[in-house]
């Protein structure tokens, strides 16, 4: 069976840090693009990031650019998100996911869901004081 798990959710401080893990098992995802998603209490679920199999293209919601790092080890087969910087708004259910058709750019499909095959069941990130 083929999943993702996430890990590394808690409850962090405004301004404060936390890094999240996903791992996977029943097969390698080196070769797939790896993506973050998010759905806060009454939202739907949206993009975050995405890393491309290689590492050569990234993709940053504008609401975390320049807050929030997303890297992988293809050695290891995990991926990262490292959140700094947090808001409140940032609490949400943040969802692993891996695709191996995503495309890049302009006119690319990394931001939307509905192109990845695998979804990890998600780790819980409260920001609050």
């Amino acid at each position: 069976q083929v999943q993702l798990a996430e890990s590394g959710g808690g409850l962090v401080q405004p301004g404060g840090s936390v890094r999240l893990s996903c791992a996977p098992s029943g097969r390698t995802f080196s070769s797939y693009a790896m993506a973050w998603f998010r759905q806060a209490p009454g939202k739907e679920r949206e993009f975050v990031a995405v890393m491309s199999y290689s590492g050569s293209s990234t993709d940053y919601a504008e609401s975390v650019k320049g807050r929030f790092t997303i890297s992988r080890d293809n050695t290891k087969d995990t991926v990262h998100l490292q959140m700094t910087r947090l808001h409140p708004e940032d609490t949400a259910i943040y969802y692993c996911a891996a695709g191996d058709h995503i495309v890049f750019g302009a006119y690319g499909t990394d931001r939307q869901e509905d192109e990845y095959d695998y979804w990890g069941q998600g780790t819980q990130v409260t920001v609050a004081s």
